[in-house]
């Protein structure tokens, strides 16, 4: 698998995968409704609304599926595989990523094989890996370490252009849910928390961490961080690594929440649902370390606790008074 989305109704689930097919199912009732087949392994999807959705493809084509129909049509090509979409709700425009080191961002209102849907192409300095909405602010990360933060109102240029603060291939980024910034994680088992605002007090609050590591023979063993996915309502977030676990976050208070039970492979992609009541987990071997037998893949729906993903309370030595 490559990614798993699940919908504004919670029992949705659109899951992409390297067998060139993106699957819709019923997660309540564990069931399959639709499948759709690419030319190419399907490198992201997700949710429009609860009747369609948009799919990335190594094939470098974009497509709208519609669900009831079991229909799709291209939305429009890159000229090289399309790894990472999104879907504004706030501007009404889907953005696709592409290893041609450019976004580009779509109308897919009314859109048909015979309308052309582009709203505008915007060059990246590298190809680029992730992407991530919240409001009308976008966060493009590319290889080469390149951040680039935008407003979707004004694409001209990007509001502002970073570099990573960690040392190695960004992996995945996720927009707080309160718009105030962004983690990154990399291949090098870390995260960094990171913030809009370019003021002082604001840029002091961030910091990257380790996760995703155990010790060995006194050997430090690092795994790549491959997804992240944030909790709707209380921020926390839930980070999946090569290494099979799954863990919660209280970034503001730089606590680890919680660790899940292994999982049989690498995890591959995580999405809480729009309540903060489920988590889709995606187990699907990563081929880190080359071609090799493996666990079959699979997609984990699990009930998340609150006692998983609510910040604790601050503990005072000398409680105020």
């Amino acid at each position: 698998m490559t990614s798993v989305s699940v919908g504004r109704e919670f029992d949705l689930l659109l899951v992409s995968s390297w067998d060139k097919s993106v699957r819709l199912y019923d997660a309540t009732a564990n069931i399959l409704r639709s499948q759709f087949l690419h030319s190419g392994p399907v490198l992201d999807c997700c949710f429009h609304d609860d009747s369609s959705g948009f799919s990335a493809s190594s094939d470098n084509t974009v497509r709208r599926l519609v669900f009831n129909s079991n229909k799709e049509d291209i939305l429009g090509t890159h000229d090289a595989p399309v790894r990472c979409l999104d879907y504004s709700y706030a501007a009404g425009q889907l953005v696709t990523g592409s290893w041609d080191k450019t976004i580009k961002c779509w109308d897919p209102r009314g859109a048909s094989g015979q309308h052309h849907t582009l709203v505008g192409t915007y060059p990246q300095p590298e190809r680029v890996y992730s992407l991530s909405l919240v409001g009308h602010r976008l966060v493009v990360a590319t290889a080469g370490r390149h951040v680039n933060v935008y407003d979707l109102r004004n694409m001209s240029q990007p509001e502002q252009r970073r570099e990573s603060s960690l040392k190695y291939q960004t992996r995945c980024v996720r927009c707080y849910p309160n718009g105030t910034g962004y983690a990154l994680s990399s291949v090098e088992g870390r995260v960094a928390m990171e913030f809009f605002d370019l003021s002082e007090p604001s840029q002091a609050k961030k910091y990257a961490f380790k996760c995703h590591r155990k010790s060995e023979a006194g050997r430090d063993i690092v795994y790549p961080v491959n997804a992240m996915a944030f909790h709707p309502i209380y921020g926390t977030f839930a980070t999946g690594g090569c290494d099979g676990y799954v863990n919660v976050w209280d970034g503001s208070n730089k606590k680890r929440l919680y660790q899940y039970s292994k999982y049989p492979s690498s995890i591959a992609a995580l999405s809480f649902s729009r309540d903060g009541r489920l988590l889709a987990v995606a187990s699907s071997y990563t081929f880190e370390d080359g071609p090799k037998p493996h666990e079959q893949d699979a997609i984990y729906v699990r009930s998340v606790n609150e006692i998983e993903v609510k910040p604790k309370p601050k503990v005072y030595a000398n409680p105020p008074v």
